[in-house]
Parts: C-alpha cells; structure tokens; sequence
C-alpha cells in the first residue's frame, strides 16, 4: 500500500503500516519476511501534477512490479530543515531501507543518515554527494529545455521570454541556459528574464512572478521546477505561452500550453531498489536524459510551425543518440566572457556544477 502522510500528522505519531508478505526471493527458495519499506520526502503536495507527482508515480511503477514484497510510504510537504533532517531519521529508524529524498536541501542530512545506516540506499534528489550506498540523481532537464527554447523563439512576436524558476542551484540554472540557447538557434535576438522565487511551492508568489514577467513583455514564460500549475495557468489567462518540468499541466492550460518536459523517474528508481535487493547497490551521481527513458517531450502546441517542428525533432533525435549537446561551443556568458570554446562540449561534471548564465539572460544570478 502506498501511504501519503504530511508533516503535521507524521510528527504527532503517525507510523509506518507493517505489512507482511513474502518478499522476493534473493535465491532460488524465496523465504518469508517482511516487506522492503522504501519511503519518499517530498517538499510539496504530491498533487496530480508537478516534481512531486513525478517522483511518487516513478515509485508506484517499483510497487506494481514488486507487489507486497514492498511498502511504499509518502511523507509530502517538508520544508527543507531541522524538521525534514527529524523526520527521515524517524522514518529510517522505523525500518525504512530505501530513501528517496526528494529535495536538493535535504543532502546533508540524508547523508548523514546514509553513513550511520549502511545498510540503507538513500537515493537524494539533485544533490553532488555520492558514497557506497548514497546516489544523487538529476534529470538532464536542458535536452529538453533546449527543444522548448527552439519552440518558444518560433512563437514569440516579442522576442522576450521568461522563467518563473525555484532555487539558482546548477540544475535550473542549466535548464535556463539551455533554454535560452535553444531559443537563440532560432532567433539569436532573444533574450530571457528570470524572477527566482525561492520556493518550490508557493502559488501566490509564482502567479506574482508570471504578472510580472507578461509586464516586461515576455510572452513565453517557463515554470522552472514550480511544483504547481499555477504559472501555467496563470499564462493561460494573460493569453501567453507556458512549459513546464516533470508532468504535463495541459489541463491547466488548454489554448497557451507549449510543451512539457516530462520525467519518468521508473527506470532509475527500478533499477536502483533491484539493485538494493540484490545487495549491489553502488553509489553513483545518476545524471539521467533522454537516452536513459527519464526525459520525455510531450503534449507539443500545434502552434509550433512545421518548419521549427521539423528542426526541433531532429535535433531531438541527435540529443537522444548524443550526436548533439545542448552545451556545445561558442557559447558565450552573460557578461561577455568565454564560457564554451568553439568546437568544445561541455562535460557532465562541468553541466552540474553549472553556476553561471550564457549570453541572452538578462537576469543577474543571486548572490
């Protein structure tokens, strides 16, 4: 069974169900036990939409193919802190042996854990620290931020675009320059706004922020990691484009939608709790795109010209078969200087730790 919980009636005592079932055998005579408890933290509302729904339908794929030989629970709506660092001990304490923590703010202290527990696999999302049983994992969100950029330039009569984006960690920040770079292969004019918000949640503040990018008069504007729909619709009523990360929000913008960079988070999750079972699990930095099945491109606007469409999915062709890089050179930063030699790729180490922006983003970096 899958179990939502949130902050408030986990910490006044709520537990982990205890199922028992007969978990997949490790030989040829399986043995009874009881379940595999994987649990996910997540800083949001797991909701029909978003970061959240997408990790929690990455694990639910792992529950149907496991069955009762696992219990999956859901601890949603933890801030970054002492209080998510309280919880995950608790959880782990409980019994859980697989964590999923699903916040880059969360790394310290699923690390910590990861140490005092070897025998647990922590899997933490968008983080750099790796040890024996500790994988960070990421999307590569630019494949497909690049496409959308491509797209987003075809469509604007202003040539101004916007981003309503989280936290300035390395992986928005590659989506945003991948974005804008997409977008400069089709109009090399184009510039890119961002408003950073902060959060990963907080409706009120991103409709403020997508207000106030249609006002500098973006006309596409890209919802970076807000894990709720409320930029898209927000575009939907001031009658601009939108995309989005993780899962589609069409619904919530039917005439505006341009396209969504999708996750499927399945085939790592599968493959890392296998892994776990089989006690070979290694710690890696997963950095996970297209060719591994985990960035999709879905629900594109019809909008699109035939001409871009044809270039967008070749050139997402040449992405899936790494013929092609987002992040390959020139590509000059936003003050000017070199940031990728001609004839030059970036490396996957240089991408994730990626803290500046490329020519075209107006924005400055917070400090």
């Amino acid at each position: 069974m899958t179990n939502p919980m949130n902050r408030r009636n986990f910490i006044k005592g709520a537990t982990m169900a205890s199922v028992m079932s007969t978990l997949v055998s490790r030989a040829a005579a399986a043995t009874a036990e009881d379940p595999l408890s994987i649990a996910l933290v997540i800083p949001s509302p797991v909701a029909d939409v978003g970061w959240g729904h997408a990790l929690a339908e990455g694990l639910n794929v792992v529950k149907a193919a496991y069955g009762d030989a696992v219990q999956l629970t859901i601890v949603e709506n933890i801030y970054e802190g002492p209080d998510a660092d309280r919880i995950m001990n608790k959880i782990v304490a409980e019994g859980a042996k697989v964590l999923v923590a699903g916040s880059f703010g969360y790394q310290n202290g699923a690390m910590q854990i990861a140490r005092r527990n070897p025998d647990v696999t922590v899997l933490h999302a968008s983080g750099f620290m790796v040890a024996p049983n500790f994988s960070p994992f990421a999307a590569q969100y630019s494949q497909g931020t690049y496409l959308l950029g491509m797209a987003a330039a075809a469509v604007s009569k202003t040539g101004k675009l916007g981003s309503v984006s989280a936290f300035a960690i390395p992986e928005l920040i590659t989506s945003i320059n991948a974005f804008a770079l997409g977008a400069q292969a089709i109009n090399p004019d184009i510039e890119v706004s961002v408003v950073w918000l902060n959060s990963w949640f907080d409706p009120a503040k991103a409709q403020e922020a997508t207000k106030a990018l249609a006002a500098q008069d973006c006309d596409v504007v890209f919802s970076n990691a807000q894990d709720t729909p409320s930029v898209v619709a927000q575009c939907e009523e001031l009658g601009i484009y939108s995309f989005n990360l993780n899962s589609s929000m069409k619904t919530y913008a039917p005439k505006t939608y341009l396209g969504c960079v999708e996750t499927d988070w399945s085939p790592f999750f599968k493959a890392s709790i296998d892994a776990h079972v089989a006690n070979t699990f290694t710690g890696a930095n997963a950095f996970l795109g297209m060719a591994e099945g985990v960035v999709k491109m879905v629900d594109w606007s019809t909008d699109i010209p035939a001409d871009t469409m044809s270039q967008i999915k070749e050139t997402e062709a040449k992405i899936a078969d790494g013929s092609f890089s987002p992040f390959t050179g020139p590509i000059l930063k936003a003050d000017g200087s070199d940031g990728v030699p001609a004839g030059s790729v970036m490396t996957t180490p240089e991408v994730i730790s990626m803290d500046w922006h490329v020519k075209g983003v107006t924005t400055p970096l917070p400090n």
